[in-house]
């Protein structure tokens, strides 16, 4: 009789230790770590999420707000809400796209990252190695080059996301639009309807004020196809909606005797191998690289703000001829030349 029960522990573990693999675990031996096994894109460069620090945020006076186009939603269609076992998502009308991108995005689906009910760091994203409670992504496909998300979500320029970084603070009755309904999908596979609203409604006030870099997935394939825009300004939710959010699901199914909580769903950040971020804001070391081609010659101007006093102005004025370009982008969003004008503005800070 004891050596049957241990056969049977022996058999049992291996089965449940495959289905966390299935659940898309973050921790544990068959976690994040494990992703690049089965998942090689995970292992490789320009992986997301990323901390925000100052070494490598650079200015760029050329980004502009994003427009929003269908957003506002009528209460009259609906949104379907489902939980897939890693996430809660929400599909997203197909008449929601956003514009001021080197290309028109149309909206898939939104989802969320959280952590859970004992620590407050529930966010992908950091900044200056902070993380905040938890982080909403709003997914969208590259419409003009694409039909649907399956399609551009392994190409390079196919996707962009919008990642708005949450915090405590007073209850927000936006989120709650979403929030309400976690009771009713709870378990893997279930899914219910939400009536539409604004979704601008679960964006930051300031628009304006956003890093911008190029990142991959934060889940498996880990494609890197994504051009990030993450609002510098985090929005409140209260301390009642993070525990909602915290505790309501489960990531196996309803009849499963063994629930797993849905809990930590945030990938841990990734090293950023010599990309930069721009920023449309004013924060600590700026880089500002201005363009004028004539004769095949680009010439950028780096403009710095000296932190100890506060003084803005050019420090170095340099030339750079012959660097190629690719339809209207920037010749100074080339990364070796913005590396080297990164390189000549700190020393001639020091």
């Amino acid at each position: 009789e004891g050596h049957r029960h241990l056969w049977l522990a022996v058999v049992l573990l291996p089965l449940r230790l495959d289905k966390c693999v299935s659940l898309l675990l973050y921790a544990g031996p068959d976690g994040e770590k494990a992703w690049p096994k089965k998942y090689p894109f995970c292992g490789g460069v320009f992986q997301s999420p990323i901390d925000f620090h100052k070494d490598i945020l650079q200015y760029d006076s050329n980004l502009l707000p994003l427009e929003f186009i269908g957003y506002n939603v009528s209460s009259t269609d609906r949104f379907t809400l489902t939980n897939n076992g890693h996430s809660v998502k929400m599909y997203l009308s197909p008449t929601m796209y956003i514009r001021n991108l080197p290309f028109e995005y149309t909206a898939s689906q939104l989802h969320l990252h959280w952590g859970n009910r004992n620590k407050s760091e529930g966010s992908e994203h950091t900044v200056s190695g902070k993380h905040f409670a938890a982080e909403l992504h709003i997914v969208h496909y590259n419409s003009e080059k694409y039909p649907d998300v399956t399609a551009a979500m392994d190409k390079a320029d196919g996707l962009a996301v919008l990642a708005i970084l949450l915090e405590i603070g007073p209850f927000n009755p936006s989120y709650e639009k979403i929030f309400r309904h976690f009771r009713n999908v709870k378990y893997k596979d279930q899914m219910v309807q939400v009536p539409g609203f604004n979704i601008r409604e679960l964006l930051p006030d300031r628009l304006d004020e956003y890093y911008r870099y190029e990142g991959s997935l934060t889940t498996p394939p880990c494609y890197p196809s994504v051009l990030w825009t993450v609002f510098r300004h985090p929005v409140k939710i209260s301390q009642e909606q993070l525990l909602a959010l915290e505790t309501a699901m489960y990531c196996t199914e309803s009849d499963d005797p063994e629930p797993l909580e849905m809990v930590d769903n945030f990938r841990n950040v990734q090293e950023f191998h010599e990309r930069l971020v721009f920023i449309s804001f004013h924060e600590g070391k700026l880089y500002e690289c201005f363009y004028a081609k004539k004769q095949g010659t680009v010439i950028c101007f780096l403009h710095c703000l000296d932190e100890r006093t506060e003084n803005t102005g050019v420090v170095y004025i340099g030339k750079f001829h012959t660097i190629a370009t690719a339809g209207n982008s920037s010749p100074c969003r080339n990364t070796a030349v913005a590396v080297l004008a990164i390189t000549l503005c700190r020393q001639s800070l020091s």
